[in-house]
């Protein structure tokens, strides 16, 4: 017998609008500076009682990612109970993963902040945000700000957040080609290349007026993982170039450590318009309209 779905939560994919990152340093990290949106599309999770902690996931992209302990999930929500101190209900959390693995959008630990709002609010756990994202920046660079999900700007190892600018309203398009390109590889190419980047902060408006004049300032800025992450999966660059190629697209970018590349556009009906050609044109490639901003 299964028992109803207690409660849900939606898990945004992030997108960084740059990404300046500095070389290695001796603490193992890399300094970094990125203004970090989300989309409205992503994985779902829910949530029903259970006999005992357990994780399932289902979705398009689900088939082979493990939910054993050292899913990012569980090992949020293990933290979670850990630092509530107290006896909890068993539950079980089921993610539906509908955004690409290794795919630069934040899925991982997306998903883990995501669980932890969930968890926390139907098991009235005591543990403010703070608590939680204080867990969250301990599973990956992005997780505070995953765990936030609206526009900041992360710095330091990207626990450092602060407001972004006002931004427009952000119609794009997120184009993968079904590879993966992990984040750790990735790094490791950008640190033998001699890691040519700096973790600099552009000096950003306080609002942008529109997404043409957002799209222009960012265009100038930098993704210094977007190179790396070419040379070693080089279907990338095909995306791009394609991107780039479109008369709606304003800048077209890595996120993150890809393979996932977006296209910023004037609006929603030039989005609809470069995502119905750009899936004509390559239909083996996972291509999503979205909006960009605080993930819906």
């Amino acid at each position: 017998m299964t028992h109803p779905v207690a409660a849900e939560a939606f898990a945004p994919a992030k997108v960084n609008l740059y990404l300046h990152v500095a070389g290695l340093q001796p603490d193992g990290f890399h300094p970094l500076s990125s203004l970090m949106v989300f989309a409205d599309v992503g994985d779902r999770l829910t949530l029903e009682p259970a006999s005992a902690l357990s994780l399932a996931i289902d979705g398009p992209f689900g088939q082979g990612l493990s939910a054993g302990e050292d899913n990012l999930v569980l090992r949020a929500v293990q933290a979670l109970i850990a630092r509530a101190r107290r006896p909890v209900q068993p539950v079980r959390i089921t993610l539906s993963k509908n955004l690409p693995i290794a795919a630069g959008l934040g899925g991982g630990t997306g998903d883990a902040g995501a669980a932890l709002r969930l968890v926390r609010d139907h098991l009235d756990l005591p543990v403010d945000d703070d608590g939680l994202e204080a867990i969250a920046s301990e599973l990956g660079a992005d997780g505070a700000a995953c765990f936030r999900c609206r526009p900041v700007v992360a710095e330091g190892r990207g626990e450092r957040l602060s407001p972004a600018p006002t931004l427009p309203r952000l119609d794009a398009v997120l184009v993968n080609p079904r590879a993966p390109s992990p984040t750790g590889a990735v790094y490791r190419a950008y640190d033998e290349a001699g890691a040519p980047g700096a973790d600099d902060r552009p000096d950003m408006p306080e609002a942008f007026e529109d997404a043409v004049e957002a799209a222009a300032f960012f265009a100038a800025c930098r993704n210094d993982l977007e190179a790396p992450a070419v040379a070693l999966t080089p279907v990338i660059g095909d995306v791009l170039e394609t991107l780039r190629d479109e008369p709606e697209t304003l800048m077209a970018r890595v996120s993150g450590s890809g393979a996932t590349c977006f296209a910023v556009c004037a609006g929603d009906i030039e989005a609809e318009t470069l995502a119905e050609r750009i899936e004509r044109m390559r239909p083996d490639w996972w291509v999503r309209r979205c909006r960009l901003g605080d993930g819906g």
